[in-house]
C-alpha cells in the first residue's frame, strides 16, 4: 500500500492511497491518517481511486480516521472509490457517514 499526503492552503490534506486496503496494510494506513490529523489536518479527503481491493478491517480504519478528524473538529470524506469500495460502503451503510465524492476537488469544496 502507497500512502501519499497532500497538504491544502485550507489546511485540508488529501490523502491518496494506492493498492490493496486490508488487514496487512490498514495499521499503516490508520497510522499514517492518525498523524496528519496530528500535524493540524484535520480535513482529510481519502482518495481511493487507486484501491484495488478493500475488506472489513481497511473500512475500519478510515472509520478510525474519522473518528480523530472529527475529534479534532474536522471530518473525513472519500473521492473517488472503485466499485467494491462503494459496495461495501453500501451494505454496511456507512456511505451515510463516510460520504463518497466523484473528485477530491468535489469532497474539498465542501470544506470551504
Amino acid at each position: 500500500m502507497e500512502v501519499t499526503v497532500e497538504g491544502q492552503r485550507s489546511g485540508a490534506a488529501i490523502v491518496r492511497l494506492a493498492g490493496r486496503l486490508d488487514l496487512l496494510s490498514a495499521a499503516a494506513v490508520r497510522q499514517r491518517l492518525m498523524a496528519t490529523v496530528a500535524e493540524g489536518h484535520s480535513r482529510l479527503v481519502v482518495d481511493l481511486a487507486d484501491v484495488e481491493f478493500m475488506d472489513s478491517t481497511g473500512l475500519g480504519c478510515l472509520v478510525s480516521g474519522l473518528k480523530a478528524a472529527r475529534l479534532a473538529g474536522g471530518d473525513l470524506r472519500l473521492a473517488r472509490p472503485p466499485e467494491q469500495a462503494r459496495t461495501i460502503l453500501q451494505l454496511t451503510t456507512l456511505d451515510r457517514v463516510l460520504r463518497p465524492y466523484d473528485t477530491a476537488e468535489e469532497a474539498l469544496a465542501g470544506y470551504r
